[in-house]
């Protein structure tokens, strides 16, 4: 569920972890929406990404629902300039321009590190192992957003086809004809713009 600043909310599945990191803010007129501020935000945004698994408390908070996960403050700005990095990287690949040496230096110093380790829990089940830190966290991700820019579905990544939205969605559906971030928001605006635009054209003929 993506919340809007303005207090709207609406779906939103953009397809890919690393295409999730995008709606908590970004760089210029992005940071309007900027929800990283603190190291629980980060935690917040793993724990209800696609990233299997229970809920992720910060260190100390004394939950055992699931694996701890400590972040840091200097974490919080590496996801910052992950993220911004890779707003700078997708959106240029979905225009065909050259990634930014500084911003492909960004992602691939962020999966250098060491990525979150899975695991299988007692019943067969998938699990995140304990002792995850916010530096495997944007390993993972980062290690994500290499994988879509040069795997399968890359030619599929795209931005919603309203004229005033930006976010970025990875089109996974088998017909490949998605063009709304959501059906709920964009798609249902331009449902309603047309339908208005047949009506007045009826009316005037």
């Amino acid at each position: 569920m993506l919340r809007h600043p303005d207090g709207s909310s609406f779906r939103f599945d953009p397809g890919a972890l690393s295409l999730e990191l995008l709606v908590t803010g970004g760089p210029g007129r992005l940071a309007y929406f900027e929800t990283l501020h603190a190291p629980v935000d980060l935690v917040r945004w793993a724990s209800e990404s696609r990233l299997p698994g229970e809920p992720w408390p910060t260190e100390g908070a004394g939950s055992a629902a699931g694996p701890r996960l400590g972040v840091s403050a200097e974490e919080v700005a590496a996801a910052r300039a992950l993220r911004d990095a890779l707003w700078r990287l997708v959106e240029g690949h979905v225009h065909a321009a050259p990634p930014g040496p500084g911003d492909v230096a960004v992602v691939n110093g962020a999966a250098a590190h060491p990525p979150l380790t899975p695991r299988l829990d007692g019943s067969g089940g998938r699990e995140w192992a304990a002792g995850g830190t916010g530096t495997g966290l944007l390993s993972t991700v980062a290690r994500d957003a290499i994988d879509l820019l040069t795997g399968a579905y890359a030619h599929r990544i795209r931005t919603c086809a309203a004229h005033d939205c930006r976010l970025l969605f990875v089109d996974t559906s088998r017909p490949g004809k998605r063009r709304w971030c959501s059906m709920e928001r964009c798609g249902n605006r331009h449902k309603v713009r047309a339908h208005r635009a047949r009506t007045t054209t009826t009316a005037e003929n």
